[in-house]
């Protein structure tokens, strides 16, 4: 009897916005790349700048801007909005993102699933089976130094802070999404790693 293996997909994502505040500001920049979680092995990967329109770009946090480093005249080379919902639907369907076979990873879910929502309304997720696991990095890494028994006031979360607990380089500066999802992955596979490496 031959014994079919499932595959669970990883959607390893990154936004980079105008602010962090969901009611006004808006995703210039969002990053993908799917994962075999099973052996690291990349499936697929979607980036895109996203247009804005003057008026949304005034309403733009200073400080959040200069941690990404885009510029207005940047992101309008970039997509409209409209035409990257399209390409993320496409993504999603073409490779068979659905709940129980695949679920999203991220440094900051609760600022990213928020900000993906505006790009992907609930009800279409819903229509569509979309994953609704969304797992953070910095949650794996305090279980596994609170189980090693290290101080919890002494435990870093951000994704640096991991990164350098692993000898890994810091994220490249400023922040952009691709080049996060990338540093993401490199720190869940010391996190957490990929069972066929084990």
């Amino acid at each position: 009897m031959t014994i079919i293996k499932s595959v669970m997909k990883g959607i390893f994502l990154d936004t980079e916005t105008n602010g962090l505040d969901w009611t006004k500001h808006q995703v210039l920049e969002i990053a993908i790349i799917l994962v075999d979680l099973s052996n690291g092995k990349k499936i697929d990967e979607y980036a895109s700048l996203i247009q804005i329109s003057t008026h949304n770009w005034s309403k733009s946090d200073p400080e959040s801007l200069k941690f990404t480093g885009i510029t207005f005249d940047e992101v309008q080379m970039g997509k409209p909005k409209k035409l990257v919902q399209q390409e993320l639907l496409h993504f999603f369907q073409s490779n068979g993102l659905k709940r129980g076979k695949a679920l999203f990873i991220c440094q900051n879910p609760s600022f990213d699933r928020i900000f993906f929502n505006s790009l992907i309304e609930v009800a279409t997720q819903e229509s569509l089976y979309f994953p609704y696991n969304w797992l953070d990095l910095a949650s794996m890494f305090w279980c596994n130094q609170v189980k090693k028994g290290y101080p919890i006031d002494q435990i870093g979360l951000s994704k640096d802070r991991i990164a350098h607990f692993f000898k890994i380089g810091p994220e490249k500066k400023p922040h952009r999404a691709l080049a996060g999802v990338s540093h993401l992955i490199e720190c869940y596979e010391k996190v957490v790693g990929f069972p066929e490496h084990l």
